[in-house]
């Protein structure tokens, strides 16, 4: 929908990948749709819920046999983005590298686009 032809929208690292093929396999998922929401302080939040069916309008990105799938919603605001997946002695979890977020709040959760990316919506 908003791609360039010959890039995908997202790309996911190796450790990411990884990640998500598990997933996909501990539970027979065709795959995982990442999306955005309204919420956090700083207005917007990343979302991940299983798939075991894509919708057609959804954007798919395969690499390295993890499947991906972008809500249509989403997907003027996750282009460029790379998914990560990060262990720390903490925490571990996705991280997500998006050129086109502006802001963020501290712990990393909540995210503020340019307002005329969000004009566009």
């Amino acid at each position: 929908m908003f791609g360039i032809p010959g890039k995908q929208a997202v790309t996911m690292t190796p450790k990411a990948a990884e990640q998500i093929v598990q997933l996909m396999n501990s539970g027979g998922h065709a795959g995982l749709r990442i999306g955005v929401k309204k919420g956090g302080c700083a207005g917007m939040e990343y979302t991940m819920d299983y798939v075991d069916e894509a919708d057609p309008n959804d954007e798919v990105v395969e690499q390295d046999g993890a499947r991906v799938m972008i809500a249509p919603m989403a997907q003027m605001f996750l282009f460029g983005t790379e998914i990560d997946y990060e262990v720390s002695l903490l925490e571990s979890g996705f991280k997500f590298r998006n050129p086109n977020v502006v802001d963020a709040c501290g712990c990393g959760e909540s995210i503020k686009f340019d307002d005329t990316l969000a004009a566009q919506r």
